[in-house]
């Protein structure tokens, strides 16, 4: 990947919606060669798709929350049977299987505090080899990105 490749991305990741002549120009490259750059780093999965970011708030699910997940053990069964549970959750948009303190980190984004307590008694306590949770509750969005750092 060159500096023409980076700078493709990063225009793409400021804004999805620029049509390819936009993108040449915006690179300085003709459409043609843009092009097949673009369709190139999609074919290798650098690209992984397009989508439109959402204000969660003007949807009505204007709380996030960070949870951290401790299993009663570490086993594959156990790991699997949590990932398997999580990926029905369309709550729960984010989660990281951890090296340190707990064994999960889940970014989970609900209407507010009474629908995750129903969320977390209803669907996460319910899954299996679960030992424990710790909610974390932000105060205060400073920043967040879905820009990568490309250099």
């Amino acid at each position: 990947m060159d500096q023409t490749d980076k700078r493709i991305l990063k225009a793409l990741q400021q804004n999805g919606k620029l049509q390819n002549n936009e993108l040449a120009q915006v690179i300085g490259l003709s459409p043609s060669p843009c092009l097949r750059r673009v369709k190139q780093l999609e074919d290798d999965g650098i690209i992984e798709k397009y989508v439109a970011l959402v204000d969660s708030a003007k949807v009505n699910l204007g709380l996030t929350v960070f949870a951290r997940i401790w299993l009663k053990s570490q086993d594959a069964e156990t790991v699997d049977q949590f990932v398997d549970a999580i990926q029905d959750m369309p709550e729960v948009v984010e989660c990281q299987l951890m090296a340190g303190d707990c064994d999960f980190f889940l970014r989970i984004v609900v209407a507010d505090l009474d629908a995750y307590r129903q969320f977390q008694i209803h669907h996460l306590n319910k899954i299996s080899g679960l030992q424990n949770v710790k909610t974390e509750i932000p105060l205060q969005k400073i920043k967040q990105t879905t820009e990568l750092p490309l250099g």
